[in-house]
This record gives structure tokens, C-alpha cells and sequence, in this order.
């Protein structure tokens, strides 16, 4: 896999008038069915930053080249026959994408071939996706709180284990750096931790006063950004599980966090509001908002650059960083 050419820190003092400097480039699609019909669902960058995925309610999974905007440099996967729920890319494999619909399949793709390699029927509509860090596992988070294991052999996504029923509303859910523990976003407003791969409870983080929806941890496995119903946005020490700061900016429930290449800066998505609040982690301050005309539900940094992506425009995905 070709390396992300990482780029140096910027300091806070510095950030906001460095980011305010960057142009803003647009990736329209022309697959759109209409008004509002392409509303992109989920996005997410592969791991050396070269592509991005973007997944809408109207069946349409795309991959696009960040420094090429014209469609024309896009290649659309086709397949999926309801709403693209969420899409994930093989933490080891730069061109192997996981994306799962309400048709209620997880399929895996190979975007080289533009082909899809495998299909598992996840016995309900699946809608959150997390690969274990390396490569021999996906986990699928179903609607109805169910956890599905997909592991890998050399010949593809094997049969799918047994449903794992979960005893409260599971959201979101991620592997930690080292692959032994997995955290469950809840309804009841904490954050499971949960041993692997014989998913025992270790901690319950009480995260926030109503439901945890969105988490993330940042490159260095510092800290847990939480993204709760509550509208706040809670950074969590994983050295010690304790609360550090707490990011009041936005202005409705958080669906997605994201934090910058380097650990420094983060940032919440929603579907209320307007602007991107981005904050310093070690300080909690916000240094910069990205104006947007549209509230913006997906976001998520460049695995090496200060490039921001984001969804919300119906013009289409938006980065911010990458309009050079």
C-alpha cells in the first residue's frame, strides 16, 4: 500500500488563519434523481487519501480522485438496490471497500475492477460498519441492535457468524488501535467497552445525558471523541476513561466526529445548523468554523493532509483543503 504523504502540524495560534486560506471544491453528481434525492448518507477516505467514497439514500456509492472533481474521474459501484447506509474502507488494503444498504446486504468491493468481490445477507438492514484493525474482520451494526461479525479468509468475506443481540440500542461502534477492545455507542447515553474478540464488558463510560451517537479515536489513541443526541461533542482521556473536555458548539444530535491526521483538531457533524466548529483537543478551545450553507451530517478529515470533508450541499460533496 502506497503511504499517505503525511503533512507538518499547524500550531492553534496559527490554525484558523491557515484553514480560512484553503479553497473549497465541490464534487457534483449527475446520478442525482431529483431534489434532495442524493442526499449523501455516509463518506469516508481510504487509507492513504488518494480516494473518498461517498454513499447516498438513492442507492448511488461512488469513489472520487479529491484532486479530480469532474465526475468523469469517479467510478460509480453498482449493486446496492436500497439506500447506501454506510461505507468503510479495509484498514490494510487501500482499494477494498466495505458498504452496507438498507437493501440489507454488506457488499465489499474492489474499486480497481469496479466489481463487487463478495455479498453477505445481514439478516436486517444494516447501517454502521467497523473493520478490525487488521483487515480479518468486519463488524456490521443492524437497526434492530444486533451486532454481525464478517470474517475474512483469502478467498474472500466468508459466511457471516451469528447475530450478536446487543441489550441496549447500539449506535455506532469501533475497534481500538490494538484490536483487543471494541466501543459500543449507546442509547442510554454511554460508551461500552467491550474485550475482543470475546466481547466482555471492561468499562461503561457514562458519556452523555441522552443517547451516544457517533464516535471516533484520534490517530495517536489519546483520546475518544463522542458525539451524543445532546448536541455535545466529549473528549475522553483513554489512558484513564475520564472526561477532559466538552464542546458545546453545535446545535443538535452529533452524527458524525472526526479528528485531523494528527490528533490536533476535531470536529462534529449534524443534520441542525450551519458551520463546521473546529476545535483544538489538548485546550478544548474551538479556533476556527468552516461556513456552510447547509447543515452538514458527514464529516471527516484527510488521513495526512488538512483537507475536510464534508456532506449537506445539494450540489454534492464537499472538501475543503483539496480546491488547490
Amino acid at each position: 500500500m502506497v503511504p499517505a504523504l503525511v503533512r507538518r502540524s499547524v500550531p492553534k495560534d496559527r490554525f484558523s488563519t491557515f484553514f480560512a486560506s484553503q479553497k473549497t471544491q465541490t464534487y457534483y453528481d449527475p446520478a442525482s434523481r431529483g431534489p434532495g434525492s442524493h442526499s449523501i448518507r455516509t463518506l469516508a477516505w481510504n487509507p492513504t487519501g488518494h480516494l473518498i467514497a461517498t454513499g447516498s439514500v438513492d442507492r448511488t456509492l461512488r469513489i472520487w480522485n479529491p484532486e479530480r472533481a469532474n465526475v468523469k474521474n469517479s467510478t460509480e459501484l453498482r449493486g446496492h438496490t436500497g439506500a447506501v447506509q454506510c461505507v468503510a474502507w479495509n484498514p490494510v488494503k487501500e482499494a477494498e471497500l466495505a458498504s452496507c444498504s438498507a437493501d440489507g446486504t454488506v457488499r465489499i468491493w474492489d474499486v480497481r475492477s469496479k466489481g463487487c468481490v463478495g455479498e453477505v445477507k445481514t439478516g436486517g438492514e444494516g447501517f454502521t460498519l467497523a473493520w478490525h484493525p487488521d483487515g480479518s474482520m468486519l463488524m456490521v451494526g443492524r437497526k434492530d441492535d444486533a451486532l454481525l461479525p464478517i470474517r475474512f479468509g483469502s478467498d474472500g468475506p466468508a459466511q457471516a457468524s451469528t447475530a450478536l443481540p446487543q441489550p441496549v440500542q447500539t449506535n455506532q461502534t469501533t475497534f481500538t488501535h490494538s484490536g483487543k477492545e471494541l466501543l459500543l455507542t449507546t442509547g442510554l447515553g454511554t460508551i461500552e467497552v467491550l474485550s475482543y474478540p470475546d466481547l466482555k464488558n471492561l468499562h461503561t463510560l457514562n458519556a452523555h445525558t441522552s443517547s451516544c451517537l457517533s464516535l471516533e479515536l484520534c490517530p495517536r489513541g489519546k483520546y475518544l471523541a463522542i458525539g451524543g443526541s445532546d448536541a455535545l461533542v466529549s473528549l475522553w482521556d483513554t489512558w484513564e476513561w475520564i472526561p477532559r473536555h466538552g464542546l458545546a458548539a453545535m446545535t443538535g444530535p452529533v452524527r458524525s466526529v472526526s479528528f485531523t491526521f494528527d490528533g490536533a483538531y476535531v470536529c462534529g457533524g449534524g443534520d441542525e445548523g450551519l458551520g463546521i466548529d473546529v476545535a483544538h483537543v489538548d485546550t478544548g478551545e474551538y479556533v476556527h468554523t468552516v461556513p456552510t450553507a447547509h447543515p452538514a451530517a458527514c464529516v471527516a478529515w484527510h488521513p495526512a493532509r488538512y483537507w475536510l470533508a464534508y456532506s449537506g450541499d445539494p450540489m454534492g460533496l464537499k472538501i475543503v483543503g483539496a480546491g488547490l
